[in-house]
């Protein structure tokens, strides 16, 4: 981990200063002074993904937008805030992804609806649901538990679930991804004991 010296504390803050007087050239010394990072940030979690670049440059839109409005309160945690959108907007893609292809779902069976309902496929997802369910009951974490259920299976919106577990929106979203990762290695224990 690499500690800030107050020099680069300073740079920090001076370019936010910057950015927010409307200095064109400090949002270019921003990108690229933290394009690298916000690259790797989003490469990580999405690999070769098509979406990383679109990802990156949406990273940077907002970015400007929040410190130019005045958003980022504390300049010194500029690095951190640059960290926290683009891990915002993977998770972001990630459920539009997922809503997507729920979506994309519905619409494939939706011809199907006017046909009795294949009881072997009712079955598989009766089945699928209840290792889901079981899977999340058997998590150690009282609030990896309620965090994947609330949002993923009541589909409760973020900001309450941050207002019920006293956490923030950047916190809820480290939550949430180490929640997700328990999980997984979870259900994969229990699938390959099938």
């Amino acid at each position: 981990m690499q500690v800030s010296t107050a020099s680069d504390i300073q740079h920090r803050v001076n370019l936010v200063r910057r950015i927010v007087a409307g200095d064109q050239q400090a949002e270019v010394e921003l990108v690229e002074h933290y394009s690298r990072g916000v690259m790797f940030i989003i490469r990580r979690e999405l690999g070769g993904a098509s979406v990383v670049d679109d990802l990156c440059q949406e990273t940077f839109r907002i970015a400007l937008e929040k410190i130019r409005h005045g958003d980022l309160c504390e300049p010194e945690k500029l690095s951190g805030f640059m960290c926290g959108i683009a891990r915002n907007l993977v998770i972001d893609h990630f459920r539009r992804r997922a809503r997507e292809e729920s979506l994309t779902e519905i619409e494939e069976v939706a011809p199907l609806a006017h046909t009795a309902p294949n009881q072997f496929d009712e079955l598989l997802l009766k089945e699928k649901s209840a290792l889901v369910r079981k899977v999340i009951t058997e998590l150690p974490s009282d609030r990896d538990r309620q965090i994947l259920f609330r949002f993923y299976i009541a589909e409760e919106e973020k900001e309450r679930i941050c207002a019920d577990l006293g956490l923030t929106g950047l916190h809820f979203n480290r939550v949430l991804f180490r929640a997700r990762e328990r999980y997984r290695e979870l259900y994969e224990k229990w699938v390959t004991r099938r």
